[in-house]
């Protein structure tokens, strides 16, 4: 694998302090891969020679961390990939419907990370798959991942993601739904929302469009809970088409109708804001398209926010 180089430059504010120091407030290592960078050989340089986290450094000083290399342990598979941002750090990937992120005793060759393994593999690197947001299997969307633990560690904090689904009945205001979400009882992957003994999950979420007897809603979400925003909006009466996990219909379309649709970050390196965007899938916007004939044999001009209840 080609090996991970990172270059921090001292600033003045930290000239004669302790290299640990600067690298934990400064560069944001955690104690964990500090401690991994001391076993890893020149994990910790300066000017080529061994740096110890004890040792003094000053202003205009370049340290040089060298991160321990780690080992795929998914099996590489051919397949295509919407790669809509990639570096040596990051990549960004369109994930399509009937696609897990991660492989599962169900699915050991058909996932996300096997793709990505296949496609690192090709380019020499060899390194653990690192999602750094965990998209359903029928999900589709944006998902960023780290190519190194370093970026993932920075990522996990410095990340935004907006979802867009399409759920049925009219939602007319934004709203927040507060509601601890748990496993059903009797059940081993099915959800509810609203028990005593749950985790506490926040969704944050305003309607763009209705038509067709569904709303188009972005979501926001303050916590990460499995299946949060089908839990949660199956909870306040409105859950998405095609969930019927969540009392969804089928009549539209085949799978839930849910996507990452935009994700913002600071990228772990070089610091930069960095927004991605991803138009939702052609499934979704069917389930609008007898509202689309409608509004133009009519004759509205703006399709696109004609208001219907069918």
């Amino acid at each position: 694998m080609n090996e991970v180089i990172l270059k921090f430059t001292v600033p003045e504010a930290f000239h004669g302090v302790q290299a640990k120091y600067f690298l934990k407030k400064r560069c944001r290592i955690s104690a964990r891969l500090l401690a991994s960078l001391k076993r890893t050989y020149l994990g910790i340089s300066r000017e080529g020679m061994l740096l110890k986290a004890t040792d003094k450094i000053y202003a205009g000083d370049v340290i040089i961390i060298k991160l321990p290399q780690d080992e795929n342990k998914v099996i590489p598979i051919e397949m295509p990939l919407d790669i809509r941002f990639e570096d040596e750090h990051i990549m960004v990937v369109n994930k399509p419907y009937n696609m897990p992120v991660h492989p599962t005793h169900n699915h050991i060759c058909d996932t996300l990370a096997n793709g990505v393994a296949f496609y690192l593999t090709e380019k020499d690197v060899n390194t653990c798959f690192r999602a750094l947001n965990r998209l359903d299997k029928d999900t589709t969307g944006l998902v960023l991942i780290a190519k190194h633990s370093y970026a993932a560690a920075q990522l996990a904090e410095n990340t935004e993601k907006l979802y867009t689904a399409v759920c049925e009945g009219l939602i007319e205001n934004p709203g927040t739904v507060d509601a601890p979400i748990s496993i059903l009882e009797g059940h081993t992957i099915q959800r509810t929302a609203g028990a005593s003994e749950g985790v506490k999950a926040v969704t944050h979420y305003k309607p763009i469009r209705f038509s067709n007897g569904h709303t188009m809603v972005e979501c926001a979400l303050e916590t990460g809970r499995t299946h949060q925003i089908r839990v949660h909006m199956s909870y306040i009466g409105h859950p998405l088409a095609g969930d019927d996990m969540y009392g969804g219909s089928l009549k539209y379309i085949e799978r839930q109708a849910l996507h990452c649709g935009k994700i913002s970050f600071v990228h772990p390196v070089s610091l930069e804001k960095i927004t991605l965007t991803s138009e939702i899938p052609n499934d979704m916007k069917n389930i609008f398209s007898e509202a689309y004939v409608f509004a133009k044999e009519k004759g509205y001009k703006n399709v696109n926010s004609v208001l219907i209840n069918s």
